[in-house]
């Protein structure tokens, strides 16, 4: 199934309420939340407090991209905040195995991400062990980037290696996706597809169907 995953992080915070419910209106069923902590990436963005917050109004599955140093730390805190999916960066822990084993213990789905500079090969070791993997098109930390497209190499990759290992997971792609590239993002093996300023600048209802409609 193909997904748009609107990136909160693009949103306007003084109208965020509205323009969740915008987004589910137009029948969005996913939303990406980066969460950033000023170490494993420069900028600092939002945690549980504001993740607990939206929960509370909106059903849509909460894809929560920890852009963190040392993420298995904080794992039951994001799970209890309503995370549906936690998805952490192999970069950024020496405990990736054992990161995923304490998401998989709160009950949630276990996604991995992993940066421009970072090889396919990195994830195939957890494959079996995950649900997504997110490949990043950018670099991580800030809004608005142009993608780089040399990375969607990566998805017919890891899409190579889950065949030989006789598995089936999404692949996300997250950073600078727009209407006009996000049909290769879909023709290199992604099925999920994080999209930012394509999805909030302007009209959400008009940009969410434009994007639809190319995948």
């Amino acid at each position: 199934m193909n997904i748009i995953s609107p990136s909160m992080l693009s949103a306007d915070f003084n109208i965020l309420g509205d323009q969740l419910k915008e987004l589910e209106d137009a029948g969005v069923k996913w939303l990406h939340i980066d969460v950033m902590d000023g170490i494993f990436v420069p900028s600092i963005s939002f945690g549980m407090p504001v993740i607990k917050s939206i929960r509370k109004r909106s059903d849509m599955f909460f894809d929560v991209h920890l852009m963190i140093d040392r993420p298995e730390r904080y794992i039951h805190e994001f799970a209890e905040s309503g995370a549906d999916l936690i998805n952490f960066h192999v970069e950024a822990t020496d405990k990736v195995k054992e990161t995923i084993e304490l998401i998989r213990a709160e009950g949630k789905k276990v996604g991995i991400t992993i940066k421009p500079g970072t090889e396919a090969s990195a994830v195939e070791p957890y494959l079996d062990l995950v649900d997504m993997v997110l490949i990043m098109t950018v670099e991580p930390g800030f809004g608005g980037q142009k993608m780089i497209p040399e990375c969607l190499k990566k998805a017919t990759e890891i899409r190579q290696m889950c065949k030989e290992k006789g598995i089936e997971i999404d692949v996300e792609v997250d950073g600078g996706i727009n209407a006009d590239n996000i049909k290769d993002a879909l023709d290199a093996g992604c099925n999920v597809f994080v999209a930012g300023s394509a999805v909030f600048k302007d009209s959400i209802t008009e940009n969410v169907k434009k994007l639809a409609a190319r995948i």
